[in-house]
C-alpha cells in the first residue's frame, strides 16, 4: 500500500523545484480534499436518495400486490435486516485490505449489489412474488449497508479531533464532514421524494427501479476509478486480523462512556412502536391523499433534514449534546400527540386541509427521528479508539437498525391491538397516543448521553 508520505514526494519531484514544499503539502491537501469530498458527497447524496424507488416500493406492494399495512410494515422493517450485520462488516474492512485499499473497495462492492437488486427487480415480472421481491430488497440493503460501514469509517477516520503531537490537524473536522455527508444526503433525500413525487403518478415502479439501478452503477464506476491513496487518510494501526479486531471492538464497547451511550440511543428507538405503514394506508386509502403530496411532504422533511445539517455545523457543535438530543427526544413526542390531534380531527375542524397538514408534518416527523444521529455521531466519532472506527460506528448503526426494526414489530403489534386494518382506522388514534407516551421514556434515562468530549491529548500507545 501507497503511503501518504511518499505521494507527497513523488509530487514535490514532479513539480520540478525543490522550494515551493508548502505549496505541494497544500495543493495535496486541497486535491486529497476534493477526492474526499467527491467519494463521500455522491456516496452519501445516493443514499439519501434510496427514497425514491423505496416510495415505488410502497405503492407497488399496495396497489400492486394489494398486500395489508401490517405486511408493508413487517416487510419495511425486515428488509433493514442486512444492517444489522454492520459490525461484521465493520469488523471485515477495519481488518481486510482489498488490493491494498482499506474502505474504497467496500463502497464498490456495495454499490455493485445494490444495482445488481433494483435492475433484478426491473427485469422481473410485474406480478413478482412477496417472496421474490423480499429478497431483492433484503440484497439491496445489504449493498447499502456495506456502503453505509465504509463511509462511516472514512468520516469518522477523518472526524477524530488530532492528539496534541499531530503535526497535521486538517483531518478533524470538529463536525464539519458530519455536517458535509449529513446535507449531502439530505440533498439526496429531497432530490429523490420531489423526483418520486412526480415519476410516480408518470411512470411505472419498474421503470423508477431501473433509474435508480443506473444511479448506482454510476457510482460504482466513479468508485473504482478513485484510489483510496488520493484521499489521504489517516494512518490506521497495522493490519490485525478478525479475532484480534474483534476483541478490540469489545474492550472498546466496555468503556461506559461508549457502551451506555449506543444502549440509550438504540432503546430511544426501540420502545416507539413504528406506524408508518399504518399511516401511509391512512393517508392514501382512508384519506386519499394523492401521491404528488406525500412526495411534497418528503420533500419538505428532506429540506428540513439539510437545514438541520446546516444549523448544527453553524451553530449546535458547542451545545451539548445530552440537551440537543434530549429536546429532539421531546419534539417527536409533541408532533406524535399532534398526530393524534389530526387523526381526531381537530385540525379539520379549525379549517386546515388534510393535504396541508401531511406536507407541513408527516414528513417532518418522519425525519426528525434521525436529528437525534448527527449530534450523536459527532460524539462517538471522538470516542473511537483509533484504528476501530469502523468496527464501533458499525456497531453502533447495526445496533439502531436492530432498534428501528424492533420498533417496526412493535408497531405492527400495537395495529393489531387496536385493531388498525386497510380499512377500519378507529383505533389509529389510540395507538398515536401511545406511541407518543412512549416516546417520552427515554428521557428518563437521558443521563446516558454524554454531555460533551474532551479533546484528546496524546492517545494510548496501541
Amino acid at each position: 500500500m501507497v503511503s501518504s508520505e511518499s505521494i507527497r514526494e513523488r509530487g514535490r519531484r514532479k513539480r520540478d523545484g525543490g522550494g515551493g514544499g508548502d505549496n505541494d503539502s497544500s495543493s495535496g491537501g486541497n486535491e486529497s480534499e476534493g477526492m474526499r469530498k467527491l467519494l463521500l458527497g455522491l456516496g452519501f447524496l445516493v443514499q439519501g436518495f434510496r427514497c425514491f424507488p423505496w416510495m415505488a416500493v410502497n405503492f407497488f406492494l399496495k396497489d400492486g400486490l394489494k398486500v395489508d399495512p401490517s405486511t408493508l410494515q413487517i416487510l419495511q422493517s425486515s428488509a433493514n435486516l442486512p444492517m444489522v450485520a454492520k459490525p461484521f462488516y465493520g469488523i471485515l474492512s477495519d481488518s481486510f485490505y482489498i488490493f491494498g485499499q482499506h474502505r474504497v473497495p467496500y463502497i464498490a462492492i456495495g454499490a455493485f449489489l445494490q444495482a445488481v437488486s433494483w435492475t433484478a427487480i426491473f427485469l422481473s415480472p410485474s406480478n413478482i412474488s412477496f417472496f421474490t421481491i423480499t429478497l431483492y430488497l433484503l440484497l439491496g440493503n445489504l449493498g447499502a449497508s456495506i456502503v453505509e460501514v465504509a463511509n462511516d469509517a472514512i468520516v469518522a477516520e477523518l472526524g477524530k479531533p488530532p492528539s496534541s503531537s499531530s503535526k497535521n490537524k486538517q483531518h478533524s473536522s470538529s463536525g464539519q464532514l458530519q455536517s458535509f455527508v449529513w446535507i449531502a444526503s439530505s440533498v439526496g433525500g429531497v432530490l429523490g421524494n420531489l423526483a418520486g413525487g412526480i415519476a410516480i403518478d408518470r411512470v411505472s415502479a419498474q421503470v423508477m427501479f431501473l433509474m435508480f439501478g443506473i444511479l448506482l452503477t454510476i457510482q460504482f464506476l466513479v468508485t473504482i476509478f478513485i484510489h483510496e491513496s488520493s484521499l489521504d487518510l489517516p494512518k490506521s494501526p497495522s493490519n490485525l486480523g478478525i479475532k484480534k479486531q474483534l476483541s478490540e471492538l469489545l474492550d472498546a464497547l466496555r468503556k461506559p462512556e461508549i457502551c451506555y451511550s449506543i444502549l440509550w440511543f438504540a432503546a430511544s428507538y426501540a420502545v416507539v412502536p413504528a406506524l408508518t405503514g399504518t399511516m401511509f394506508y391512512y393517508q392514501t386509502q382512508h384519506l386519499g391523499i394523492e401521491s404528488s403530496v406525500l412526495g411534497i411532504s418528503k420533500v419538505f422533511g428532506q429540506a428540513a433534514m439539510l437545514l438541520w445539517g446546516i444549523i448544527y455545523n453553524k451553530n449546535l457543535k458547542s451545545t451539548s449534546p445530552r440537551k440537543l438530543i434530549s429536546a429532539i427526544q421531546a419534539t417527536m413526542a409533541v408532533l406524535m400527540f399532534s398526530d393524534f390531534l389530526f387523526v381526531k380531527g381537530v385540525y379539520r375542524m379549525f379549517g386546515i386541509p388534510d393535504s396541508l397538514y401531511v406536507v407541513l408534518f408527516s414528513g417532518f416527523l418522519e425525519v426528525l427521528y434521525f436529528f437525534k444521529i448527527l449530534p450523536f455521531t459527532v460524539v462517538m466519532a471522538q470516542l473511537c479508539p483509533p484504528g476501530y472506527e469502523g468496527s464501533v460506528m458499525a456497531f453502533l448503526m447495526s445496533a439502531i437498525a436492530l432498534a428501528v426494526i424492533i420498533s417496526g414489530y412493535f408497531g405492527v403489534a400495537l395495529s393489531s391491538f387496536v385493531q388498525v386494518t386497510g380499512n377500519d382506522f378507529s383505533g389509529l388514534r389510540h395507538a398515536l397516543l401511545i406511541q407518543s407516551v412512549c416516546t417520552l421514556l427515554p428521557l428518563y434515562w437521558s443521563s446516558c448521553i454524554p454531555d460533551g468530549v474532551k479533546p484528546k491529548t496524546k492517545s494510548k500507545e496501541g
